[in-house]
Parts: structure tokens; C-alpha cells; sequence
């Protein structure tokens, strides 16, 4: 392109890591749930004993999303860039709107969670989320911005394709755990997923005929600074099914995940022209 652009690196003790792929490429993997870590001083602010935790960790991580991730970046023509989050959901997460935006927050699942997938306690009643948003969620927020923004300088554009999984069965903190649970669900934005990009998913995805739209989770993570206003970030959610491609609820995993890196390889090389 005989344009130089200068990504800022990743700091060495910071929580998540930001990946490069190829300096034309548009394409941002964003894989926000796929860790099981639970730092030590967070961890000592849990109700849950070792083995619940490990039960709560099996049923809320998407597991092996970013091995996932990883495979179709290898796979892919164009390299993608990847965002991954280096930490559990229940530490922070990400993708909660950390104020009353948040829908999840009548079930204790904001931005810092309070309760379990079974909507058991958590952690104790008046926590104060703060300290956990100022030091885990603000910062990755931050990063995410700056690598779309990065993305936008490089390219002109950015796509955030963000790699999650779910369930075969709604577990109760689900709103409302009822509708399809397809194969491949598509989270979408009224701005941010234009008809194109949906378009490529579906004729990506083509081994799984059985996708659907915002089914049973809706929406696609786009960062504030952007969103609703900048056209030029475009963005799709893509929960795939766990059973597609690991024995749930955590693993081992089979030969769909590969099948799946393909058609997520397939997308990306689509949407990185």
C-alpha cells in the first residue's frame, strides 16, 4: 500500500493481547470470553468454593474460541488481527455496558458479574464494582478503541468479527431463554452490520445451512467511541454452538472446530478485499 503505520505494542503485563495480522487487513478477530484466568485478588472475591468455580468457569467460558480463532487466522489468505482477552468474563466483561445500559444487570451479569449462569451469588451483596472496572475494564475498553482505531488509519475501515460460543441448552441467566439455538447465530447492529457483511457470513458458513439472526443472542460489540456514529466500523457477532465443535460443556474438542476455522477463514478473506 507504501503506507508505514506505527501500532502502539501491547504492554507486557497487560491482560489481553492485540495479535497483527497483515497491515491492509480491515479484519479484527475480537475473542473477549475464551479465558478461564481469574487473577488471585479477584479470585479471593468469590462465594464460590474450587470445584463451583470450576463448574461456573466450564459453563460461561467460550471454550477453545480462541484456539478457534487462531487456526482460521492461520487459514486465512489475508491475515486477520486479533484482539483476545487474556482473563475470565468473571473478572470483567468486556462487552457489558458498564452503566444502566445494561440489560444483563437484572441478572446480576453487568459489566462485573454478581451472579452465576444459575443466578446464585457470586459475589457478596453492596460489592462495589469500581476497583474491578477502573483496573480490568476501562483499560481493555481502551485498547479495543485504539485497535480499531488503528485499523481505521491503516485501512480506512474496520471489521470486528467477534468470535463466541454458547450452549446447546439456555442455562437460567439467559433474557429470555427462549427461540432457535442454530448452529450459527448472527448478532448483528441496525448501524454496524450492513446487508454485505451479512451476505459474506451466510455464504461463509454454508456447511452450517441452519444459521439465524440474533438468535438466541442478539447484538454485535462495537466500542462506544464508535459507536452509532462511524460508519466505517463494521461489526458481526458470531456465537457458535458448542456442541459443533467440542464435547460440552468444555471440551475435548472435535473435528468441527476445524470445520468452523475454515468458514471463519473463509469470512475473513471475504470481507478483507
Amino acid at each position: 500500500m507504501g503506507y508505514t503505520h506505527l501500532m502502539t505494542p501491547t504492554p507486557a503485563s497487560a491482560p489481553y493481547r492485540l495479535l497483527p495480522g497483515a497491515e491492509d487487513s480491515p479484519v479484527l478477530l475480537h475473542v473477549p470470553h475464551s479465558s478461564r484466568t481469574v487473577p488471585p485478588e479477584v479470585r479471593r472475591g468469590l462465594l464460590l468454593d474450587d470445584a463451583a468455580l470450576a463448574r461456573e468457569l466450564d459453563l460461561l467460558t467460550d471454550a477453545h474460541t480462541a484456539e478457534l480463532a487462531a487456526l482460521a487466522t492461520a487459514l486465512a489468505p489475508h491475515t486477520p488481527w486479533r484482539f483476545v482477552n487474556g482473563l475470565s468474563r468473571l473478572v470483567v466483561d468486556p462487552e457489558r455496558f458498564p452503566d444502566d445500559r445494561e440489560e444483563m444487570s437484572a441478572a446480576g451479569m453487568g459489566a462485573v458479574y454478581t451472579r452465576t449462569a444459575h443466578r446464585a451469588p457470586l459475589r457478596p451483596d453492596g460489592f462495589d464494582p469500581v476497583p474491578l472496572l477502573d483496573r480490568y475494564f476501562h483499560p481493555y475498553a481502551e485498547a479495543m478503541t485504539g485497535a480499531v482505531q488503528d485499523r481505521l488509519d491503516a485501512t480506512g475501515r474496520a471489521v470486528i468479527l467477534d468470535v463466541h460460543s454458547y450452549p446447546a441448552r439456555p442455562l437460567p441467566y439467559e433474557l429470555p431463554p427462549t427461540g432457535p439455538r442454530p448452529p450459527v447465530c448472527l448478532g448483528t447492529d441496525a448501524f454496524h452490520t450492513p446487508p454485505a457483511l451479512l451476505a459474506h457470513a451466510r455464504a461463509a458458513f454454508g456447511d452450517a445451512p441452519d444459521s439465524d439472526l440474533d438468535t438466541p443472542f442478539a447484538g454485535a460489540y462495537v466500542p462506544l467511541r464508535f459507536h452509532g456514529t462511524d460508519a466505517r466500523v463494521t461489526a458481526l457477532m458470531l456465537e457458535l454452538r458448542r456442541d459443533t465443535y467440542l464435547t460440552e460443556p468444555a471440551g475435548p474438542t472435535h473435528a468441527g472446530l476445524t470445520t468452523l476455522a475454515k468458514s471463519l477463514a473463509g469470512l475473513v478473506d471475504r470481507v478483507s478485499g
